[in-house]
């Protein structure tokens, strides 16, 4: 039987082009902190979509799933928001959380830009989509602040 080691990490060279050194990865997620009172299924896939966005520095294609990863905590967040979510689709989600008020104009526009982002993945429209961190940030931000919304509104 023979085994086949990974070699040691290698920065992708284009995370050089956004910071020197992977402890400088750490500045572009010091606010992304999950706060108190998140469920603890959406509190892990925060933080995993934070630590994506560290290990871009390495696979620089991380920040994109970030991304998209990011978007799942937020789905779990309106699932247990939203009265009869059961299985709908996120879409449905989204526009029932803005009729019946859990979510704002505001993020609903947000939720379903990075939904349309998340389909054209899922469903092979968009073949390989690559978002530099400094892109990827914002969005990955903008579901740790919906989130932490939506978990503040029911306290």
């Amino acid at each position: 039987m023979t085994t086949q080691r990974l070699p040691f990490p290698v920065p992708d060279e284009r995370a050089h082009l956004f910071v020197d050194s992977y402890a400088d990865m750490h500045d572009f997620v010091e606010d992304l902190v999950v706060p108190d009172g998140v469920p603890e299924a959406a509190a892990a896939v925060l933080r995993t979509a934070r630590e994506l966005l560290c290990q871009s520095y390495y696979c620089y294609e991380f920040s994109t799933v970030a991304v998209l990863h990011s978007l799942i905590a937020v789905e779990i967040v309106l699932r247990d928001r939203i009265p009869d979510a059961g299985t709908k689709p996120l879409f449905q989600l989204i526009k029932q959380g803005a009729a019946d008020g859990v979510l704002t104009a505001r993020q609903e526009e947000y939720l379903d830009y990075g939904r349309q982002i998340r389909n054209g993945m899922a469903h092979g429209q968009t073949t390989h989509a690559v978002m530099p961190p400094a892109m990827a940030v914002p969005m990955v931000t903008t579901s740790f602040t919906i989130v932490s919304e939506l978990c503040a509104a029911v306290l």
